[in-house]
């Protein structure tokens, strides 16, 4: 085999790979779209619902700001942290992109323990999803997005594994960009939550 079939050969490899990555981007834009819509229809619905206590708390009655805001800081912050993981991917560092990464799940995980502290806080106090329409849409909308950062958190767990074991692959590499998008999506629809949910149901 001459040097130039080798060369045209490695070539078409890599634009195979290349159609691959931008082929699995363009449907995780696609899958955050409609992830959009989903978020959208329950936001609408914590809209029309949130008036109806049924006697009641109302959203000032429960919800503690300083509390909230320091679970939003955690996962505001671990979007920074995410962000300096793929810094260190993109100048091929291995063990750097693994020590933001444990940093961010660990800011995650602050932030999903905090929420299930919250979610217990209420139902103990009798104030459950089955209390009032306010309280479904409430526990509806959060507890979605809760879930949704426990399924980023094990993406990472999954991604830290594999760029351990087989370091910044072109696979490892999609997986990260793709699990930044999702990530930084997270903490957008959070701010939404937090202004939407906490700060105008406090004031």
């Amino acid at each position: 085999m001459t040097s130039q079939s080798i060369n045209t050969h490695g070539h078409e490899a890599h634009e195979e790979h290349h159609d691959g990555d931008q082929t699995a981007k363009l449907g995780f834009w696609l899958y955050l779209m409609t992830d959009c819509l989903l978020f959208a229809s329950v936001f609408a619905t914590y809209a029309v619902l949130y008036p109806n206590v049924d006697g009641g708390p109302s959203g000032k009655d429960i919800f503690e700001l300083k509390f909230v805001l320091v679970e939003t800081f955690a996962l505001l912050l671990s979007s920074i942290t995410y962000g300096f993981a793929m810094v260190s991917a993109h100048a091929r560092k291995p063990a750097g992109v693994l020590f933001w990464l444990v940093v961010t799940f660990m800011l995650g995980a602050v932030f999903i323990g905090m929420e299930l502290y919250e979610f217990h806080h209420l139902i103990i106090d009798g104030f459950g999803p089955s209390r009032s329409a306010f309280l479904s849409a409430f526990f509806a909308l959060v507890g979605m997005h809760g879930l949704h950062v426990t399924v980023g958190l094990l993406w990472m767990i999954a991604t830290m594994i594999e760029v351990g074991r087989c370091g910044l692959t072109g696979r490892s590499m999609t997986r990260l960009s793709c699990l930044s998008l999702f990530w930084h999506f997270l903490d957008i629809v959070w701010i939404c939550v937090f202004t939407v949910v906490y700060l105008m149901g406090a004031l």
